[in-house]
């Protein structure tokens, strides 16, 4: 929300507004608004003039649009007029319009120097100047044209423009919809100054009428609380906007238009109310609210026609909908463009001003990607008893402003909702923010913010508050509502600021200090962590290729995605793993090694249905018990995706690809970090390659905590993946947490390396004669190593040969040949027993 100090002068007293702009965002921040930005005035020196445009010359024998103009400036003494000739590309101005001329030797925003120069054939004297050149907003789509009566030609359009003066944005919270409209930014900086305030809706009078000004239907109640309609009939839709509207406007980031849309846009800034103008002649029949109907569509005013969905909230008459309630209106119903009235014509102009349901607003907003300054406002609630007060203001601005003339009647329809009272103990804000407030404090920031109070002394002797909230803070619905407000305007910094003394001996739990020596390790070995998107959509599961009946296409869906098409919790880690594989590779980076350790969600196939507790007590161990076991499954998984280069290339070679080996590596140095020992067993699982899939099972036991390997090549391809792409996700929360692991012993003794080459069936994997010479060896061997693999005529067909390498060691003494060849002898008879090995 922008706002311009003249502006909130309008609300406060102006003596107590801060002259510089830094001040005036600080005292907003006293109150815990955020200061997004403060736009200084812009910078701009040397002549800057009002002109009126005296002659258009149109040059036709260029591409575009130029025009030679002649514009006249103030008188001479000599009873001549001090002129110049300009040449401008914009349209939007004739003869006899005010312009502000910029003339050589001023200095605009930017540095931009104005000078004579020789342009198009002509001689251009100085520059006919837009909003935006001016510093007073984004639009450029033509020259900035003053109302008549502004200024007069030779006035200096600095003070005519006030551009001296700087805009305040501020970052609008979505709980304090009040503050996008300056009554609520000036009740907020009042406070904060301790200054007076002036309720802008206590200025408008609204006189009592006996008729309605249109006949009105809610049918759905739900989504519109009530609906004000005020007709004003013969407005001039070519009246100029008046120069103090204008600048509010701009100000506030938006441009002017026309008198009508701009009186709809002040209103809306200055009190907060959307409100929306229809032609009334176009109107037909009864206003009707209701919910859209299968297959209806609506153009609107951006002039796209939109198919409707039953949960939109419709403005409708005996013709169909004429408007999107609180996003856009409808074309068939909009106030005419100028250049399609005849000359000296009359509108007559239906104002409606309504409440709608926040979250209908906003879904309507979102689903057909229409977000707009009413959708934004009708969001965040807005204040249902200003309806008819807007309404009012708007109406009268057009009669003073556009020769309107007000209709008799007003419709009302539905009402202001009752505001239930909030009690509260008068000792509550000074017992949660340890602090003595003094006599009076709590009442008196209750009323500032716009509560009516009373107090109740009780029989106990123990002072209780009574507030009834205002109807523009609907978040203000329990005693804690009103204890934030009281700390809030009391100042957060005068609440003491104690750290509490950290007990002895608690610091990070076994489960943590796992997960952080899990991420060193493969930060360590050259792996980088991403955190990718935790959501996902149901067709990633046919891209990765699970079967239908797969646990893990059994998710959660998010009642509030961030994004529709991905609204649901995932049940792996490698969607998202993979998404950002491919989008690092489309900014250029192709050997990657990447690892995430998050929480996935794990469903059950039959859920316990969540219980909703009540808010007034806490809630009991069977409620407790109820919600635990509602919750889905969550466990932490650890997940690695490869591709490129593992090692890169250089001087010294080609380097290595990524394989499924990297993969399978990665899941035991996690196992490793974990305090445990992984072993590899052929598996086949989706979305891995059948043949190059690895399952990690605890050593000594049959449990299966992940899987590693390549990728599919299907799923490669769908995704849009290199080439043998390697993936291992591993549950990190199915390894037993070990807290006390063992110190690793370090013997002085050397060892001795036996190497054994081993003949077996190709189906024998290699991991499980690893295991088999591991077993056998016995507590002598200290670790096994693959070295070579070879296939040909010396084996046989189908078969294949594995050479190890066994590392020996004695923690009291130094081996011998005879224990050396002994521990040999027993790890081949264990292989052979087992696969049927035999000694190469």
């Amino acid at each position: 929300m922008r706002v311009s100090a003249s502006w909130l002068a309008r609300h406060i007293d102006p003596a107590a507004l801060p002259a510089r702009p830094e001040d005036i965002g600080e005292a907003f921040v006293r109150v815990g608004l955020e200061v997004e930005e403060i736009h200084p005035a812009p910078e701009i020196t040397g002549p800057v003039t009002v002109a009126r445009v005296a002659e258009i010359e149109e040059l036709t024998e260029f591409k575009k649009p130029i025009r030679y103009c002649r514009v006249d400036f103030e008188a001479r003494e000599d009873g001549t007029v001090r002129s110049r000739h300009v040449v401008c590309g914009a349209s939007n101005f004739a003869v006899g319009d005010l312009v502000v001329v910029t003339e050589p030797g001023a200095v605009l925003p930017g540095g931009f120097a104005i000078a004579q120069r020789t342009t198009y054939g002509r001689v251009s004297d100085g520059m006919i100047a837009s909003a935006k050149e001016l510093g007073l907003g984004a639009d450029h789509s033509g020259i900035l044209v003053l109302p008549p009566g502004t200024a007069g030609p030779g006035d200096d359009a600095l003070e005519v423009l006030g551009l001296a003066e700087p805009v305040i944005e501020l970052a609008v919270t979505p709980d304090r919809g009040y503050c996008f409209a300056v009554r609520g930014l000036a009740r907020e900086l009042a406070t904060a100054l301790d200054a007076d305030y002036t309720d802008p809706a206590g200025r408008v009078t609204v006189p009592e009428t006996a008729a309605d000004a249109w006949p009105v239907r809610i049918t759905d109640t739900d989504g519109c609380a009530r609906f004000v309609v005020r007709r004003v009939d013969g407005v001039d839709p070519a009246a100029p906007s008046p120069w103090w509207m204008q600048r509010a406007l701009l100000s506030a980031g938006m441009r002017p238009i026309s008198l009508i849309v701009d009186v709809t846009n002040y209103v809306m800034l200055d009190l907060g109310q959307p409100l929306h103008a229809y032609d009334a002649s176009r109107v037909t029949g009864t206003i009707e609210i209701r919910r859209a109907a299968a297959g209806e569509k609506l153009e609107t005013l951006d002039g796209q026609t939109r198919a409707l969905d039953p949960d939109d909230l419709l403005i409708t008459d005996e013709s169909g909908p004429i408007g999107l309630a609180g996003v856009m209106g409808g074309a068939s119903t909009e106030i005419p463009e100028l250049a399609t009235l005849a000359a000296g014509a009359r509108v007559d102009v239906l104002l409606e001003a309504a409440h709608f349901a926040p979250a209908v607003i906003a879904r309507a907003a979102r689903r057909h990607k229409l977000p707009s300054e009413a959708s934004r406002r009708f969001e965040r609630v807005v204040d249902p008893a200003l309806s008819a007060v807007a309404a009012e203001r708007a109406a009268q601005l057009l009669v003073e402003l556009g020769g309107g003339t007000l209709a008799d009647g007003r419709t009302d329809e539905g009402g202001v909702p009752a505001v239930p009272p909030v009690r509260m103990s008068l000792s509550l804000p000074d017992k949660v923010a340890g602090v003595a407030y003094s006599r009076g404090a709590t009442v008196r920031r209750l009323t500032q913010v716009g509560c009516a109070v009373d107090l109740d002394t009780g029989t106990d002797g123990h002072g209780v508050v009574i507030a009834t909230p205002p109807t523009w803070r609907p978040d203000l619905r329990q005693a804690a509502d009103l204890v934030e407000e009281v700390l809030r305007l009391e100042g957060y910094d005068t609440i003491p600021s104690e750290l509490p003394a950290a007990p002895p001996g608690r610091g990070l739990a076994p489960a943590q200090l796992r997960r952080r020596a899990v991420s060193r390790a493969l930060a360590e070995a050259g792996h980088v962590e991403v955190l990718p998107f935790p959501f996902v959509s149901d067709a990633v599961w046919d891209d990765l290729g699970l079967a239908v009946d797969d646990p893990r296409r059994r998710t959660v869906a998010v009642s509030n995605p961030l994004d529709a098409e991905r609204a649901r919790l995932s049940t792996t880690l490698l969607p998202g793993l993979l998404d950002m594989l491919v989008r690092n590779r489309s900014r250029g980076t192709e050997d990657l090694a990447l690892y995430t350790i998050a929480q996935v969600v794990q469903p059950d196939a039959q859920p316990s249905a969540m219980p909703d507790p009540a808010v007034t007590a806490r809630p009991s161990e069977q409620e407790y018990a109820a919600i635990r076991a509602a919750l889905p499954d969550q466990p932490v998984h650890v997940g690695v995706v490869l591709a490129g280069k593992r090692e890169p290339r250089g001087w010294w070679g080609a380097g290595r690809p990524a394989g499924w080996q990297d993969a399978v590596e990665a899941a035991r140095l996690t196992g490793a970090a974990a305090g445990v020992e992984l072993r590899p067993r052929r598996a086949e699982r989706a979305p891995w390659h059948p043949g190059r899939c690895a399952e990690l099972v605890l050593a000594g036991t049959d449990t299966v905590v992940g899987h590693a390997g390549e990728l599919h090549p299907k799923v490669v391809e769908t995704l849009g993946l290199p080439a043998r792409t390697a993936a291992a996700e591993l549950d990190l929360d199915a390894i037993p947490l070990r807290e006390n692991l063992p110190v690793p012993r370090v013997s002085g003794f050397p060892p001795v390396a036996v190497d054994v080459a081993l003949v077996a069936d190709e189906s024998v994997p290699a991991a499980d004669l690893a295991e088999a010479l591991t077993d056998g060896a016995g507590e002598l061997l200290e670790s096994v190593r693959l070295f070579d693999v070879y296939t040909g005529d010396q084996v046989g067909e189908g078969k294949r040969s594995l050479a190890f390498s066994l590392r020996l060691r004695a923690a009291d003494r130094t081996l011998t040949s005879e224990d050396a060849n002994t521990a040999r002898d027993a790890a081949v008879a264990e292989a052979t027993a087992r696969h049927g090995a035999a000694l190469r």
